[in-house]
């Protein structure tokens, strides 16, 4: 026996969910296929937990702090008691989903459409049939018009470490720590990487290491903000290791013996009580028997999309199976782009050049669109304006001057937004005003139509789109610490 559907959706994360619930907006019955945690790694082991857990540090910063006119007396934290609540955010956001399933159920909704929730492992019979085998090992058939494969990616193995979630943990694993480490090595400085160290650091008890295989951290992001993020890692007591690959973890009765060679020759071992590797994520596609439906992974594993994030004849996918990155907005807008393309509801391309990211470090960093080394790698000529936040009276009055905003704009007559980066309080809400001007295709002069309201942190776009203009209230010559003006040419190859 078999269940038929429009649409059988495997994996029920951000993608999946997002998705799912975009089908039943057009009045479709959809399955959802789950086979661990509702919300997937976006709710339990990533975006929402690791930003839980970012907040808790931030605000035991805040109040750690000295030099603001108050004193805490007696400031103590217990990891399990954050773990608590860690968890507990999880929970209310994995009931939420659950509910909203719970409601459309074809048991509970009478309109138009419905969302079937099962708990299982599926695997492709046929490009209309998979199997689903739920926890008891009892399997059923279900069949669909369309399928989307949204089973989301796993942490990277590092290649002869064995991962125990005890002491030598990745992202998935942090909240098996009973207590704070007194020392803890995180191996790999991308995003997660510098994050948990943030975290950590920010909470203290912890004295933070930090390796990166190359000569700079979050090397995607160009030297500046590179550079920003890595001072401010340093101010907060974490050490880093730069050009170090980890030969081997030793475990020791009560310690780890970390062992790092340098690109110069030399080795280093490093004493600590847990180490965290974050090296990347892989995309989770085992068990799902893509070769009986003639579907093959790229070189890197990843399933291979259109523009309209179809893989092949009936089969779409969407989120971190694919090679876009791994963000939750990303999986998000291509599983409802995904729905609106399989049953003709497209009414405008899918358009990644305006999606935004947000990276929780101290302070937060926030992107969107293009970067220096990504304009001169396409040969594109720009300018740009970088400036300081110790100029904007909001962040004076919040005593968080360490931060910035950058934009970037064509070289040209119109100075179209291309991109820009933002560091400190509330980046994230301030860029997306320039991913929303970007995404209308608006250039600088259009944009400078709107007055910001003052005080605000968004007075430092207005500011830094008048640098462009040569019409700023503070003046680069006045403040060169604070505000720098440059262009570069494809022709010159020089920045000026």
């Amino acid at each position: 026996m078999s269940d038929k559907f429009d649409l059988c959706i495997i994996g029920g994360g951000p993608a999946g969910f997002a998705g799912a619930i975009r089908a039943l907006d057009l009045g479709k019955h959809v399955c959802i296929v789950e086979a661990d945690e509702i919300g997937g790694t976006g709710v339990m082991w990533g975006a929402l937990s690791s930003k839980t857990l970012w907040e808790l540090a931030k605000d035991y910063d805040i109040a750690a702090k000295v030099d603001r006119g108050y004193r805490s007396a007696g400031l103590i934290v217990d990891y399990a008691a954050v773990r608590n609540t860690v968890i507990q955010a999880v929970k209310e956001k994995q009931y939420q989903m659950l509910s909203q399933l719970e409601t459309y159920s074809p048991l509970r909704w009478k309109g138009p459409g419905s969302i079937t929730f099962k708990r299982g492992r599926g695997t492709f019979l046929s490009r209309e049939r998979i199997e689903v085998t739920n926890g008891d090992g009892g399997k059923e058939e279900i069949r669909a018009d369309f399928f989307l494969i949204c089973t989301g990616s796993k942490p990277r193995d590092f290649p002869h470490i064995t991962v125990d979630q005890k002491q030598i943990l990745n992202s998935d694993g942090i909240l098996n720590l009973k207590e704070f480490p007194k020392r803890l090595v995180i191996i790999g400085a991308g995003i997660v990487g510098c994050e948990y160290a943030t975290i950590f650091s920010n909470f203290d008890q912890t004295k933070v290491f930090l390796v990166d295989h190359l000569e700079r951290i979050i090397p995607f992001e160009d030297e500046d903000v590179s550079r920003f993020v890595s001072t401010n890692l340093k101010k907060n007591n974490v050490d880093i290791f730069h050009s170090a690959i980890l030969r081997s973890i030793n475990t020791r009765p009560d310690h780890l013996e970390v062992i790092l060679d340098f690109d110069d020759g030399h080795s280093e071992v490093v004493e600590a009580d847990a180490a965290l590797i974050s090296i990347g994520r892989t995309p989770n596609l085992g068990g799902l028997n893509l070769d009986r439906i003639g579907l093959t992974t790229d070189d890197l594993g990843f399933l291979a999309c259109d523009e309209n994030c179809l893989v092949k004849d009936n089969i779409y996918a969407a989120g971190d199976v694919t090679r876009h990155p791994a963000l939750v907005n990303i999986a998000e807008t291509e599983a409802r782009y995904a729905v609106k393309h399989m049953f003709n509801a497209i009414r405008w391309p899918l358009r990644y050049s305006n999606m935004s990211t947000v990276m929780f470090f101290k302070p937060a960093v926030a992107a969107v669109g293009l970067n220096e080394q990504t304009c001169r790698k396409k040969k594109i000529p720009y300018r740009v304006a970088v400036y300081s936040n110790a100029l904007v009276t909001r962040a004076i009055a919040m005593q968080a001057t360490d931060g910035f905003v950058k934009i970037i704009v064509s070289d040209d007559d119109r100075q179209m937004l291309l991109g820009m980066r933002a560091a400190g309080p509330q980046a994230s809400t301030t860029i997306m005003s320039i991913a929303l001007l970007m995404d209308q295709e608006k250039g600088i002069n259009d944009v400078l139509k709107s007055v910001h309201p003052h005080p605000t942190m968004s007075e430092n776009i207005q500011e830094c789109l008048r640098v462009l203009l040569g019409k700023s209230v503070y003046k680069p010559h006045a403040f060169p610490d604070y505000i720098q003006i440059r262009k570069w040419h494809p022709e010159s190859e020089e920045t000026v």
